[in-house]
């Protein structure tokens, strides 16, 4: 797994998981990495420090062959959500409503909603994506 700063045409900055270098390369000639603030498929890989110092470049085999288990994948979406959404708590489709009609400014979110304001999320032609809290035993 490699993760990049990605920059679309229009300057916004955002990161991007893919398997290796080439698959970066491959969904960007396809076309198929898109900016999350403007859907712009005109990207490229931003400068980060992570790049200059070269663990972009290819990967020792024990370091390629490491899998994470699906626990830690939910791990690590957890906490890129928590480090890079605002919390708005139980007024998600309230605030979500004012960034879709351009009353509040475009920006990451994450809350929490009803099934009954999720369904007029989805009347309104609000996309959202709910992502299961995770619990771990203790």
């Amino acid at each position: 797994m490699i993760i990049y700063d990605v920059k679309c045409e229009n300057g916004h900055k955002f990161e991007g998981w893919f398997k290796d270098r080439q698959a970066f390369l491959s969904q960007n000639a396809q076309r198929l990495i898109c900016c999350p603030v403007c859907n712009s498929s005109q990207v490229e890989i931003a400068p980060s420090s992570i790049t200059i110092m070269g663990k972009d470049s290819k990967m020792s085999a024990k370091q390629e062959d490491r899998e994470i288990t699906p626990v830690q994948a939910l791990q690590m979406l957890h906490q890129y959500i928590e480090n890079n959404f605002e919390d708005v708590g139980n007024k998600f489709a309230e605030v979500a409503v004012k960034i879709h009609e351009g009353d509040e400014e475009k920006r990451n979110i994450r809350g929490t909603t009803t099934p009954q304001e999720e369904t007029s999320l989805k009347e309104e032609g609000i996309s959202f994506v709910k992502i299961p809290l995770l619990k771990m035993d203790s």
